[in-house]
């Protein structure tokens, strides 16, 4: 059904919300949070399951690679998946997903039950994001998208950064089984309370799937990011062949399906939209999130390991010191989606990216001295309030001009290149850190302060990137929804941006 009583004031421009309207988003924040956790939960348990499972360090990686190269490849899908299904079916099918491979996973007996298990699980998070940023779009008014979008930032940034400390305190006392067997009760709740509760959003659109756009996206986004991820686990060492046939072969297919959902636009029917890419405001903002992103993910790569390796902190001790700035971003979140709301997103982006390359080039100047109070104000600091003033304003600045018929392209989009990021960013900075370190050690410098070089160069990139984006905040300007979007505004052209 769609929810006539949310769009009083004009066609597709929502100015009021009702308590169902928000039920439904907070049945989706409980069912995306729970998800998104179960992302990077892995990220300290690869010792014990190479031990319990008898598997190597290689080996093991692939629970976290599958995970990616399947959100890769199923993400470009879900703009059309959210046109062409309601809302409760998409929800049911991609909750009811990670609960199976959760269950799947807390039981597996060894590792290739334990690899399918995570495939499946990622098959339904892939779905869950987009479906809570399109239905926000769809029902909080535009006035108040930035205090919604905060708190959808809490999900998307804070749940993947906590991961690393609620596994490690799970791992402490109990086997990694409980790592699933924990999470699959609050999923399954979640799950039973959406299909009691939840509600369908919008209508669908029955053009029918075009399955040569959904078999190039397997090559096109699967090995794309499965290049840059072997560019990051070649360290450095030598130019991995593996890595530059797979990209390659991705790039050319990602111009192919790029092409052909450019054709598939004049009939209406592209498995990924591009139109989303003809709006400035969308654009601007994309480009601040992705280099914000490539900074993030690989600082949350490379801070664990100069914390262990140079400060010879614990897996739990690790975590529990990156703690404080997950929780500072979802104290944050909102709060900065208010001031959104109120000032606009210039202002708020270029304090957080300012911010986000100080404290990486705070971090590139610390060694084994360096304070563990002073390193985990310095982290809280770049995740609470420099990534927590970049992600909200941005996601919200950048869809907020899009029409009605575009939102599911324009969260769906925004995910993938988020991941693709997120490889680019892990690959860039691990490959930088290993060239690094092999040069100093070659030249006759010590083990440790050898992989400290390699840190500190991999931290300066990373710092490097998020002054790019402070540049690029200051041409940022507040978006506008569009007037009458979805009736009103072109099918076929995007409507001018600001």
């Amino acid at each position: 059904m769609t929810t006539t009583d949310a769009y009083s004031a004009g066609p597709g421009v929502p100015q009021r919300m009702t308590a169902g309207d928000r039920t439904v988003i907070g049945i989706l924040l409980i069912a995306a949070f729970v998800v998104i956790l179960n992302e990077t939960i892995m990220s300290v348990a690869l010792p014990r399951l190479m031990e319990d499972l008898h598997i190597t360090a290689s080996t093991g990686q692939w629970l976290t690679t599958a995970f990616m190269l399947t959100m890769a490849v199923l993400i470009p899908t879900t703009g059309f998946v959210l046109q062409r299904l309601t809302t409760r079916t998409v929800f049911i099918l991609a909750l009811g997903l990670f609960c199976l491979g959760t269950l799947l996973a807390g039981l597996a007996p060894g590792f290739a039950v334990l690899l399918i298990a995570r495939i499946i699980q990622a098959s339904g998070t892939a779905v869950m994001i987009p479906l809570l940023m399109t239905t926000v779009l769809n029902l909080v008014p535009p006035a108040r998208r930035g205090t919604f979008m905060g708190t959808v930032s809490i999900v998307i940034a804070v749940a993947p950064a906590i991961g690393p400390t609620v596994s490690g305190l799970i791992l402490q006392y109990l086997s990694w089984r409980f790592m699933f067997l924990i999470v699959l009760p609050i999923a399954a709740i979640a799950l039973i309370i959406g299909i009691l509760r939840l509600t369908n959003i919008g209508e669908k659109d029955e053009h029918p799937i075009d399955m040569a756009s959904v078999a190039l996206t397997i090559p096109a986004f699967g090995l794309f990011v499965f290049g840059l991820n072997q560019f990051g686990a070649g360290g450095g060492g030598g130019v991995p062949v593996t890595a530059i046939v797979a990209l390659v072969i991705g790039i050319a297919c990602l111009l192919v399906f790029g092409f052909r959902q450019i054709r598939l636009q004049r009939s209406g029917n592209p498995l990924l939209d591009l139109r989303v890419f003809g709006f400035t405001d969308f654009r601007k903002s994309l480009v601040v999130i992705l280099l914000g992103m490539v900074a993030m993910f690989g600082m949350i790569l490379i801070l664990p390991l100069y914390l262990q390796q140079v400060h010879g902190l614990s897996t739990l001790a690790t975590g529990l010191l990156m703690l404080p700035g997950g929780i500072l971003m979802a104290i944050m979140g909102p709060i900065i989606g208010r001031l959104y709301d109120r000032y606009g997103p210039k202002v708020l982006m270029m304090i957080g990216t300012g911010l986000l390359s100080l404290m990486l080039v705070a971090f590139a100047v610390s060694d084994e001295n360096t304070p563990l109070w002073l390193l985990g104000v310095q982290y809280a600091l770049m995740m609470g309030a420099g990534m927590g003033m970049i992600m909200t304003p941005a996601m919200t600045n950048g869809l907020n001009p899009l029409p009605p018929h575009l939102y599911s392209h324009g969260s769906a989009t925004l995910m993938t290149l988020q991941q693709v990021a997120g490889a680019a960013g892990t690959a860039l900075l691990i490959a930088i850190m290993a060239i690094r370190t092999g040069a100093l050690a070659r030249s006759g410098v010590d083990a440790l302060h050898a992989q400290l070089g390699g840190i500190h160069a991999s931290f300066l990139v990373g710092a490097v990137a998020a002054a790019i984006a402070f540049v690029l905040s200051a041409f940022v300007t507040k978006s506008a929804p569009v007037e009458g979007a979805g009736h009103g505004a072109s099918e076929s052209e995007p409507v001018a941006a600001h």
